[in-house]
């Protein structure tokens, strides 16, 4: 069974890949990824928070001892270029994975200045990555940005981006926009090469006891699918982008029903984490023995077809669907 696909313009195998995480943030788990036969690796996200940072420490490190002896100068920190500060760690992972693997590496930037975005997709082009995901996660709490403002924002990262570097460009997006078709279709005429489908938002909880907010972190699972198989089938044949799935893939079902709305790749990451590298083994074989049986000849000829543009029955993208849906209904 032909399971190729082609996913930022790389020619893959199969359109398993491993998403940003743990799971890739060090060589020795990423090529245990690779011997499992990922098709590709998207790296933890470079956060520029992380960087600007790690600048603050070494301008305190610089400037601690100002104040001594002429002669304490030679236990003084030697000076640094400040903006490789705190990216050098990630850069110097990526050329290390580079280096060592055969199967495409995707650098991952979550930025929040417009000199952020530019300045480190330039390090991570010059780096060696074979493509950038833009992590872009704005939660627009601040009461004077309209849903107008918000969508700019992301469509002015990804112009100033795209027109800095050469590499393929893929932008992670979430679903929270009040006219995601149209923000999708202004990105894809704006170049980018891949969206993905979605970022997850992590809300936070509520300690009742020490009444505390605390971070809360949840592995995906397949509930969150179906919002990504909506848009991914209302998408499909109406970019030219790349299409990937990232959250809710955990099964070979779920993979076939990903790709049967459109998806071009499959980030995988939480149920890797629950059944280990070998789960990618188990998916690719299985995504192939339910094709041949179903007398599919290749993923290609199942890509989409599922899709607004080719579903039997079109009506289930629309309003109609949710009224059936709410009448049908019963207790």
């Amino acid at each position: 069974m032909d399971l190729s696909t082609k996913y930022l313009g790389f020619d893959l195998p199969h359109p398993f890949i491993v998403g940003a995480s743990y799971l890739t943030e060090d060589l020795g788990r990423v090529r245990q990824m690779e011997d499992a036969g990922a098709a590709a690796v998207v790296l933890p996200s470079l956060f520029e928070e992380h960087v600007v940072q790690d600048q603050m420490a070494t301008l305190h490190h610089l400037l601690v001892h100002d104040d001594s002896h002429g002669e304490a100068q030679s236990y003084l920190p030697k000076p640094v270029d400040d903006m490789k500060a705190g990216v050098e760690p990630y850069l110097e992972n990526l050329l290390r994975m580079k280096a060592t693997l055969g199967i495409p590496v995707v650098a991952s930037l979550n930025g929040t200045t417009d000199g952020g975005w530019l300045d480190f997709a330039k390090l991570l082009q010059q780096a060696g990555a074979d493509a950038l995901e833009l992590n872009i996660y704005i939660v627009a709490a601040d009461m004077g940005i309209d849903g107008a403002h918000a969508e700019q924002r992301v469509l002015d990262i990804v112009h100033k981006v795209k027109s800095e570097i050469t590499i393929p460009v893929a932008v992670k997006l979430s679903p929270y926009f009040s006219a995601f078709a149209n923000l999708a279709h202004q990105l894809d005429e704006l170049g980018a090469d891949g969206l993905v489908l979605f970022n997850r938002f992590f809300q936070p909880d509520i300690d009742i006891e020490s009444q505390e907010i605390k971070p809360l972190l949840k592995l995906s699972n397949p509930t969150e699918l179906p919002l990504r198989l909506a848009w991914l089938g209302m998408l499909s044949g109406r970019v030219k982008a790349s299409l990937a799935v990232t959250g809710g893939v955990h099964q070979v079902e779920d993979a076939v029903k990903a790709v049967m709305s459109g998806a071009d790749a499959i980030q995988m990451v939480s149920a890797l984490l629950i059944h280990g590298p070998q789960h990618l083994g188990k998916m690719r074989g299985g995504l192939a023995w339910w094709l041949e049986e179903r007398g599919f000849d290749s993923l290609a000829q199942a890509k989409g077809s599922m899709s607004l543009l080719r579903s039997p029955d079109p009506s289930a993208y629309q309003r109609q669907n949710y009224m059936k849906m709410v009448q049908s209904w019963r207790p």
